[in-house]
């Protein structure tokens, strides 16, 4: 029994140390992450952890091993190209259905409006997923439906970011009238675009579907492009101009924290924070 004690004992203070070396080399590689650290000494490397030189060296040589870091002609360690082969293997296998859907999910639940999540196929968009709210009033939409993108939020919030050649393409495909209210002249139709990239959020003011309003947001990449869009929407009834704008800030944070599950560095908030659902009109 007392042999047996000793051995657990020897044994979880092996699995102590373990863990507290593999976490002081993942900050390493952390540090080496962060904007600014491009390259850093092994003397700045071990101030980081909190450890000797030596004590460093040792934990950054299975990493210099398997390629996570590389030394310069200077000697100062840096990113390896070892990252650069496991972030293409998590893009390859992502699946941005099923990374989004957790994120719908719960900005559903705090808004009570159903949220949707689209890609762009020029000059539209195709809804891929949805999540209904709890209101007896629910939305035409549906998975595999298409609409234009110039005339919706969240083709809006999409266009807000793409480049100035896809912008062009779709206003060269026309802003066609879908109601009384939507943008049909590409000047104020291009400011619409520049709020949305200045506030982070587009709104569809009963522009594409009349009684229907929509607040939309971009999703990005790892390279920083807009690789999809998310929205919530509703009856206008329920959802007024005053609580489009109130929820885009939740509809922001949404896109951000599917941004950041595609390695986009273009940082993310925090997942979507609770709406009122008593600010409808």
């Amino acid at each position: 029994m007392h042999n047996g004690g000793v051995t657990a004992n020897v044994s979880d203070e092996l699995g102590r140390n373990r863990s507290a070396s593999l976490r002081r080399a993942l900050s390493m590689v952390t540090l080496l992450s962060e904007p600014g650290a491009s390259s850093l000494t092994l003397a700045e490397l071990a101030a980081h952890i909190g450890v000797d030189k030596s004590t460093a060296l040792r934990l950054l040589a299975p990493l210099r091993e398997e390629g996570f870091v590389e030394t310069d002609e200077a000697g100062r360690y840096r990113l390896g190209v070892g990252l650069l082969r496991l972030g293409q293997t998590y893009l390859e296998r992502l699946d941005l259905r099923a990374v989004a859907l957790p994120v719908l999910r719960q900005l559903t639940e705090s808004t009570g409006e159903t949220s949707h999540l689209v890609l762009f196929q020029h000059p539209d968009v195709v809804y891929i997923e949805k999540v209904e709210g709890d209101s007896p009033v629910q939305m035409r939409s549906r998975v595999g439906k298409v609409e234009p993108a110039a005339s919706t939020g969240v083709g809006r919030a999409f266009l807000a970011h793409a480049a100035p050649d896809v912008v062009d393409a779709v206003l060269a495909h026309g802003l066609v009238r879908r109601t009384p209210a939507t943008i049909t002249t590409a000047r104020r139709w291009r400011a619409e675009l520049a709020l949305t990239r200045e506030r982070g959020f587009a709104i569809d003011d009963e522009e594409n579907e009349a009684e229907i309003r929509c607040v939309g947001a971009a999703i990005f990449d790892h390279r920083g492009e807009p690789a999809a869009a998310l929205s919530v929407a509703g009856p206008a009834s329920r959802i007024s101009r005053e609580r489009a704008e109130a929820l885009g800030p939740s509809v922001v944070s949404a896109a951000d924290a599917i941004s950041a599950r595609l390695g986009s560095p273009r940082g993310a908030l925090p997942t979507p924070a609770a709406s009122p659902r008593s600010e409808s009109a």
